[in-house]
């Protein structure tokens, strides 16, 4: 034993000072060690085009700099802390009708007048792309660089209308149609989760397919009115009323704690949505709530979108949101479960809910980034991205 122990001891050794040309048998098994390897296989063609695009726009650098990329003004990924903030630092299209050209693009809905508690949520998409800026588009673990293997753009803001929720929805229902309509994979930064509804309203507008939806939250959003109006508390009663969006194939993962309605609950049951508590995540497994998830919302579906309400994760890790609850998702198994859902392929997605007055050090924001590029990182691993564009079949035409 003895013996064997110092055979191990001297191999250790050997991996630790480089030396061997091979790991432990346990690390080379490892998605770490993987990882590194699949990094070579990355193409470096869209790093090399922004570096040269810098130096184009942003002038060479000074003599004293010794490396001949950096450019003399920011106009590329680095510094993380410089430049215009765009969503990490995504051309900005300021023509919407070269959104086309791109597989993906990112919308902010900059609207709280659906929120029936704490309002902010309007400043949620500056707060996203503020601390957008701090990422890069490789991820180690996926082993995936998005600025290599697609296309994104950052379109802007939707001129909502403070003081009218129904015109908001209009303007939000044609913008998201109209990317759609183009091809490029829409990405909504919300906003209170008002926008829910026109969101699906206007994917669905340009499709005769069937669309599912998958709505990750700790409240049920399927009131018909609250006080009066339709509010952040019932996008999902009309979001399912419209003929291509059935209830059957909506699944709400994450419902409970003490902020759900009872108005709501009558809905749910004549609706016979699909409806997961954190009592269940925790009794069944992440593998499996989202494999049920996939089942519920793709029966009989043609495509599936994603609506990420942040409140779904424990407050203490989102304090910047409208209604925190405890009890909720941890990040690791929120990521795990988006990653898991958008390996399936979807139409589109959101994020909402982010309120930045009541944050802390970014981090609410940065947990809503962080769903949306492992959502992207997820369908582009599983070749899903661009999937979407076989269901669009009908011409954008505006309200």
């Amino acid at each position: 034993m003895r013996r064997a122990s110092r055979r191990f001891a001297a191999s250790s050794r050997v991996l630790r000072h480089g030396h061997g040309n091979h790991h432990h048998p346990e690390f080379a098994a490892t998605r770490g060690w993987k990882a590194a390897q699949k990094e070579a296989d990355l193409p470096t063609k869209g790093r090399d085009a922004m570096i040269a695009r810098s130096k184009l726009l942003g002038l060479e650098a000074a003599s004293s700099i010794q490396d001949r990329d950096i450019s003399m003004m920011s106009r590329g990924e680095l510094p993380h802390f410089a430049g215009i903030n765009t969503f990490m630092k995504a051309p900005y299209v300021e023509d919407m009708k070269d959104v086309g050209l791109y597989d993906a693009a990112v919308v902010g809905a900059p609207f709280d007048g659906g929120t029936t508690y704490r309002p902010g949520t309007r400043f949620g998409p500056q707060g996203i792309r503020k601390i957008s800026g701090l990422y890069s588009p490789y991820n180690y673990e996926m082993a995936v660089d998005l600025r290599e293997q697609m296309t994104l753009c950052d379109v802007g803001d939707i001129f909502t209308i403070p003081a009218n929720i129904e015109k908001t929805f209009d303007q939000i229902s044609n913008a998201v149609a109209y990317i759609a309509a183009s091809g490029a994979f829409p990405i909504v930064l919300g906003g209170d989760h008002s926008i829910g509804y026109p969101t699906v309203r206007g994917v669905a507008s340009v499709t005769s397919k069937r669309i599912g939806i998958i709505h990750f939250d700790r409240h049920a959003d399927i009131q018909e009115k609250d006080m009066d109006e339709r509010m952040h508390t019932t996008p999902y009663f009309h979001a399912t009323a419209i003929p291509n969006v059935p209830a059957s194939n909506l699944v709400q993962v994450g419902i409970g704690g003490w902020q759900v309605p009872r108005e709501a609950v009558p809905n749910m049951r004549a609706r016979q949505t699909n409806i997961v508590t954190m009592c269940d995540i925790d009794k069944l497994g992440l593998e499996k709530v989202a494999e049920m998830a996939l089942d519920a919302a793709w029966k009989d579906a043609d495509a599936v979108w994603l609506s990420y309400d942040i409140d779904s994760i424990d407050c203490a890790f989102v304090p910047g949101t409208g209604w925190p609850e405890p009890g909720g998702l941890l990040p690791r198994e929120a990521l795990k479960l988006v990653g898991l859902v958008a390996a399936e392929g979807l139409c589109g997605m959101e994020v909402v809910e982010v309120s930045p007055p009541y944050d802390h050090a970014d981090i609410t924001s940065l947990m809503a980034l962080r769903i949306v590029v492992d959502t992207l990182g997820s369908m582009v691993a599983h070749g899903k991205m661009g999937a979407h564009k076989k269901i669009i079949d009908k011409p954008f035409v505006p309200l």
